[in-house]
């Protein structure tokens, strides 16, 4: 299995401004087709290409008509396959090191214009209240209609300090919204913890980046040294979670469960595209890396453990709720998340530019397929608007919400409901909440509060 993963290289699952994914970074650039080539509808391309070339009118250079039709050819399959042009392609390999250059959301395409998937936390678009399910329909003056999703990103990307306006459509609000951001390089700090009181810790992980498993590692030292011993119990929120490395998925669900328990699997049809991810060094490990999962007190392995999801969870982290979530070794709360669980693996053309191209679907270990439908809490945690037991769609926006998705092999889920005996917060704050210096979580936050009320009473029943 080493030896695949270090062919494969880099495996995520999100990535900055795009929407939510799974990739499969591969150095194979050049597998030979198989099938025979459809004859009749190549002659119907050249003869299309040709009528352009002669009729149209203007010119039109033969590297933006051959791109256009790489273009169509890729977004007409599903919202996560796609062609990178070199600009595009670096910033996918910088988007995973933490740092990039921008305004800080996560974006998918949508009736040709730019949706909102979730804007990321401490960045210029989470402070200026840009929400989940926002329809971008202009950037200062350009109207989207009619761009490319990369097109968008590239305008939307620029030199820190520099403005742009972004003219949004919200449900609920009867005219556009007009908002200026001021672009800034983007550090995603992955990992971050605190001790909220003693015995009890909090980790939440922003984005699985490169190094966010040892950063899981040492937080988690750093809650055993302030604690000074075992905790009683721990929340980790996964909410907003877009995804990232899926090497570092599994290292964080390895700190977990039992060593060689499964974490995940994919399946699609070639062979590259079937993998069985277990909790073992080989397979979140890159390179040299020492075991950061090494010397990991005794107790992180047995304390019990609430996963907060929502629907800004996808990918990655919908990968590490399943495992723990089917290993029993935590309980899930918070709403239904993403419903992101497909492969992407990205090949280079040799020139700077790629492709994302789906590839397969992952799994949980019990098999479930979370494409489509995402992962059920074991209690949900309403925070908004519920009327006649149906969630208000314009809190969340979810893979089965995208023009183009994969079906669910195994069920064709319906959008989330309201479950019997759901909690619902008694209000959702209408723009992100301003915390307190030195805090990560705020005190008000309701589902948190309810996982941290959740692990003190397992706590009191298991001194009984």
């Amino acid at each position: 299995m080493r030896s695949k993963l270090q062919k494969i290289g880099l495996v995520s699952a999100g990535v900055m401004l795009g929407a939510a994914l799974t990739l499969n970074y591969s150095a194979v650039a050049d597998r030979e087709a198989k099938q025979a080539l459809p004859l009749d509808e190549l002659r119907a391309f050249a003869e299309v290409y040709g009528k352009i070339k002669s009729d149209y009118v203007e010119p039109v250079d033969d590297k933006i008509l051959i791109t256009s039709a790489i273009n169509g050819m890729l977004s007409g399959l599903d919202p996560h396959s796609a062609y990178m042009d070199a600009d595009a392609f670096k910033d996918l390999q910088v988007g995973t090191q933490g740092e990039f250059g921008g305004l800080g959301i996560e974006v998918g395409m949508e009736d040709g214009f730019v949706k909102v998937i979730s804007p990321i936390e401490d960045t210029p678009a989470f402070k200026a209240g840009v929400k989940p399910g926002d329809l971008i329909i202009k950037l200062d003056d350009t109207p989207i209609k009619g761009m490319t999703l990369n097109d968008a990103v590239k305008r939307m990307r620029g030199k820190p300090n520099t403005s742009i306006v972004l003219t949004i459509l919200r449900k609920g609000v009867l005219k556009p919204l007009t908002i200026t951001l001021v672009r800034a390089v983007i550090k995603v700090k992955s990992v971050k913890s605190k001790l909220i009181e003693n015995g009890y810790g909090y980790i939440r992980i922003a984005q699985f980046q490169e190094r966010t498993g040892e950063d899981l590692a040492r937080a988690l030292q750093t809650l055993n040294k302030e604690n000074k011993g075992a905790l009683k119990g721990l929340v980790l929120d996964l909410r907003n979670d877009p995804g990232g490395l899926l090497n570092s998925a599994v290292g964080v669900a390895a700190a977990f469960v039992k060593p060689n328990s499964l974490v995940v699997y994919t399946d699609g049809r070639i062979p590259d595209a079937k993998m069985k991810l277990n909790a073992s060094p080989e397979n979140y490990l890159r390179g040299n890396q020492t075991d950061y999962l090494k010397g990991l007190p005794a107790w992180v392995k047995t304390v019990p453990v609430v996963v907060l999801v929502n629907g800004g969870s996808a990918s990655a982290s919908e990968i590490v709720a399943g495992a723990l979530q089917d290993d029993k070794r935590a309980i899930i709360m918070g709403t239904q998340s993403f419903g992101k669980g497909s492969v992407q693996t990205v090949l280079p053309l040799g020139n700077g530019t790629g492709i994302k191209l789906t590839t397969a679907r992952y799994y949980t270990p019990a098999g479930r397929s979370i494409q489509n439908k995402g992962i059920t809490p074991d209690i949900v945690v309403e925070e908004g608007t519920v009327t006649d037991g149906v969630r208000d769609p314009n809190l969340d926006i979810r893979e089965a919400d995208l023009e183009r998705h994969l079906v669910n092999p195994q069920t064709d889920a319906d959008k989330p409901v309201v479950q019997p005996g759901t909690i619902v917060a008694p209000e959702k704050p209408a723009q992100p909440e301003k915390l307190e210096p030195g805090e990560i979580v705020s005190k008000n936050d309701f589902q948190f509060n309810q996982a941290l009320n959740l692990l003190k009473g397992l706590n009191i029943m298991q001194v009984r």
